[in-house]
């Protein structure tokens, strides 16, 4: 779900929480920052959303009343007695894995909040106790969501608050970083790797960045954005799509033995190769060049021809520096 929606649907169920008397969509649209931002003139789109986050909010759980006034105009609220959750209790294995999900944002500014969220547990009595399998320093599960790129807080910060960025760029195959004007939509890990989706301005069109390409500091700006947010940025499938999981063909390559491990695991067959090597089928598609770099020389591209020689440009691009 991206930012901008889920900051919206809840506003709005605040507004409808928080109300003593049904509230009319005029009043809605009038209360919360999202619906302010539309276009005035243009009802249909406002309504539109409005009955879409009304639905998504029902869908979550949340009893939403819809009341007739004297005048004849609808209203709704949410009574705090219909919605009021039952106590929670969990029992040992719930509580170690929200543990356990706590310590995956050990880095930024998201730790803070995990660590504050475990704190209200424990103080409402949930039984939160240490891992027992936990030793100094170690742990038996351990799951992380790393964060080293400088870029991410300044992104995540104007993905949250819908500003217009400004960052150089340098991509695999360029020597040289370009300066990117980008509207951004929301964050992704995947693969180990933080990559940002949003609109780039000077090519009209969306576009995948990956955080550790970006140079620089982040600067932001304070204009509009020009472009519509969509409200499921499938930032995801685009990636895969970039890195080659969209396969349109196969490729064989000749990987060294033990390394590659993910290349083996898409491998649709392997055979020794002699001296140390396996030759292995992958599929292939749109940005398997990439990918394949990403591995050095524990990788030879053996054909198509036309990988091999973007996976050879994107090495001697490298190698440039």
């Amino acid at each position: 779900m991206a930012i901008a929606k889920a900051e919206r649907l809840m506003n709005l169920a605040l507004c409808l929480l928080g109300t003593r008397r049904p509230l009319t969509k005029r009043e809605l649209r009038g209360s919360i920052e999202a619906y302010l931002q539309t276009d005035t003139a243009n009802d249909e789109a406002f309504n539109r959303m409005f009955e879409r986050d009304k639905d998504d909010l029902r869908e979550l759980g949340l009893i939403i009343e819809t009341v007739e006034g004297i005048d004849g105009e609808i209203g709704y609220l949410a009574r705090r007695d219909s919605n009021r959750l039952p106590p929670i209790t969990l029992d040992a294995e719930e509580a170690a894995a929200l543990g356990l999900a706590a310590k995956v944002w050990q880095q930024a500014r998201l730790a803070g909040a995990a660590s504050g969220a475990l704190q209200k547990l424990r103080a409402a009595g949930m039984p939160l106790a240490d891992d027992p399998y936990d030793t100094p320093g170690h742990s038996a599960l351990e799951p992380r969501i790393p964060v080293h790129e400088s870029a991410f807080e300044p992104l995540m910060l104007a993905c949250r608050d819908r500003r217009p960025v400004l960052f150089d760029y340098r991509k695999a195959n360029a020597a040289r970083p370009e300066q990117r004007q980008v509207e951004p939509w929301t964050l992704e890990s995947w693969r180990g790797h933080w990559y940002l989706a949003g609109w780039d301005r000077e090519r009209a069109a969306e576009r995948v960045f990956r955080l550790s390409r970006i140079t620089g500091r982040v600067r932001l700006r304070s204009d509009a954005f020009t472009a519509e947010v969509p409200d499921h940025v499938t930032v995801r499938g685009t990636v895969e799509t970039w890195a080659g999981e969209t396969a349109t063909g196969t490729a064989r390559i000749r990987l060294r033995s033990g390394h590659g491990y993910p290349l083996r695991a898409k491998a649709l067959s392997a055979r020794a190769a002699g001296e140390g090597w396996d030759e292995l089928e992958i599929p292939y598609g749109h940005g398997l060049d990439a990918w394949l770099v990403e591995f050095g020389p524990d990788v030879v591209v053996l054909a198509p021809d036309e990988l091999r020689a973007d996976v050879v440009d994107r090495l001697r691009a490298v190698a440039k520096g």
